[in-house]
């Protein structure tokens, strides 16, 4: 998942920078709101961290404009905790608030709340290079999956596999199909193979891979992604 953080404090930026990068998201940087929607336009965004004030275009200006194009989750950052700036930001479209100095852990939480919400109630717009069902998501653009909000990172053939499935959620495919589909060849006795496939990703995408939410097996005909 991407997130923008855009503040004009460098140091604060690279802060947060290295807290979520140690959680596995990709961050991207700006200094002020005409940065910010620069990186918009150019970059898949998932998640804006914001600043209010900021020279050239402050955050609220900045918030007023992304809302006019974009529903991506935004977190207003502030050294002022009045409560008609949080009142203003939030009516102006930021989903939540923060004040500085914070507290990393909180940071972060917020952060995995409104990236959860954003990806499981429809926040999300639908693309033709997305597949979802539930809390999984595959970008087939960027190659990514995520579950809940969180990146799962698969080999390509466990992606194949999934993305198959996950395309044609609700629909059962056989061990041959999936076989033939994914490694383009005649399948002579797959079983072994897929099976083991299958549950490397169960391991990756499911809470409890013996009781998988996603990826079910259908007996005496093949697997299936549920779709929910």
């Amino acid at each position: 998942m991407n997130i923008l953080v855009c503040d004009d404090d460098k140091a604060i930026v690279d802060a947060i920078g290295v807290y979520l990068e140690n959680e596995g998201y990709t961050i991207f940087k700006a200094s002020n709101g005409i940065e910010a929607i620069e990186v918009i336009g150019e970059s898949e965004i998932h998640l804006i961290i914001m600043d209010i004030m900021m020279p050239k275009m402050d955050g609220i200006s900045a918030t007023t404009k992304i809302r006019r194009d974009y529903k991506i989750p935004l977190i207003m950052l502030s050294a002022k905790s009045e409560d008609t700036d949080k009142i203003l930001g939030l009516n102006l479209g930021a989903d939540d608030y923060i004040t500085k100095p914070f507290n990393p852990l909180e940071l972060i939480a917020r952060v995995k709340s409104q990236l959860r919400r954003y990806t499981m109630f429809g926040s999300l717009e639908a693309k033709s290079h997305e597949y979802r069902t539930g809390g999984l998501i595959i970008n087939d653009e960027s190659k990514t999956i995520t579950v809940d909000g969180d990146e799962v990172h698969l080999t390509p053939v466990q992606y194949k596999i999934l993305k198959l499935l996950t395309a044609n959620a609700g629909k059962v495919f056989s061990i041959e199909e999936i076989y033939e589909k994914v490694w383009n060849e005649t399948s002579f006795s797959p079983e072994n193979t897929v099976a083991v496939h299958i549950r490397k990703i169960r391991e990756k995408i499911e809470i409890n891979p013996k009781e998988p939410k996603y990826l079910k097996v259908v007996w005496g005909v093949g697997y299936k992604v549920e779709k929910l």
